[in-house]
């Protein structure tokens, strides 16, 4: 199969991959939201569905293989049809580099790496967006699997982001970061004296922080309460909006509600929340709060575990 801008291929049978089909879609094999998944495919990431339909040896009906955004996650996808025999071959690296750009976990450290390097050529890009998805596709198709052998020729793509996660990593087994898990709300609360660091996510978003790799590494929990000094900011993590099959994950609830509440009792400033069907919903308190761990941590388990749910990616 081969690749062809998602615009373009409208007029085309093809097959969508990580994404939202167009008038030419025979065949859809997505995590996303609301997405129906064929018999015998639904799976954690678009990836591991796609690696599943090629192994199976159906006829999809199409020549043509596209998607309408660009992520690791998707290129992956889209590799298991343009070279399959290649992709088989190498399946667990490099749906750990999926898995590395959609959920910030990895095995692999050159998978890890690989992910990055990605990360950071699709941030160099600039342009309409879907010209962008495009040249993205048409350049990295061919490289993904040899950066996720040996990453060491992009070194340069990925080293600053690598130290920052071997700090990371380092500070956790230091005891400079730790993690507590409160299991009956999937919690976990990530105490932090390290300097921040940056980090890339879905091949376009940055988050500063201890990264997340580590966090996620360390931690089942799909809910984090980061907390450095008075500053707390508190996350869904993405497996949540997607149809996750590999374990039930409570679901999201409305921060908005919580970040009033918290304002409201807060001198040091306003509580601000993202809505719940954002990839992964933020309450961020000021930069100087004048509440405690404890009094921010009571609200936020009790809103967790008593308010109605808010978002159904099924």
């Amino acid at each position: 199969m081969r690749f062809v801008e998602y615009g373009a291929s409208a007029s085309m049978q093809n097959v969508v991959v990580d994404g939202s089909p167009n008038d030419g879609t025979v065949l859809l094999l997505t995590h996303w939201p609301g997405s129906p998944q064929p018999d015998g495919m639904a799976a954690d990431l678009s990836a591991q569905m796609a690696f599943r339909y090629v192994r199976s040896g159906a006829d999809p009906g199409a020549d043509v293989v596209t998607n309408n955004h660009f992520d690791q996650d998707g290129l992956v996808s889209m590799l298991a049809f343009v070279d399959p025999a290649s992709a088989l071959a190498h399946e667990d690296l490099l749906i750990d580099v999926a898995a590395a750009g959609d959920f910030a976990t990895y095995r692999f450290r050159s998978a890890a790496r690989a992910c990055m390097a990605i990360a950071t050529y699709a941030g160099r890009l600039s342009g309409p967006y879907e010209e962008q998805c495009a040249e993205l596709y048409d350049s990295l198709l061919p490289l993904v699997l040899p950066m996720a052998l040996d990453p060491s020729p992009w070194r340069d793509l990925w080293s600053d982001e690598d130290a920052h996660l071997t700090a990371s990593e380092s500070a956790l087994a230091a005891g400079d970061v730790s993690i507590e898990e409160f299991a009956e709300v999937d919690l976990a609360v990530v105490r932090s004296s390290c300097d921040a660091g940056r980090a890339t996510r879905f091949a376009s978003n940055e988050h500063t922080g201890v990264h997340p790799m580590a966090v996620h590494n360390a931690t089942a929990c799909v809910r984090l309460l980061e907390v450095h000094d008075r500053l707390y900011t508190y996350t869904d993590r993405y497996e949540t909006w997607v149809q996750y099959r590999s374990r039930e994950l409570l679901p999201r609830r409305d921060l908005r509600p919580l970040a009033d509440e918290l304002t409201s009792r807060d001198a040091g400033g306003a509580w601000t929340a993202t809505a719940p069907g954002s990839l992964t919903p933020q309450l961020h308190g000021p930069a100087e709060s004048t509440l405690d761990e404890q009094q921010v941590l009571a609200a936020l388990t009790r809103h967790l575990a008593e308010t109605e749910p808010a978002w159904h990616p099924y």
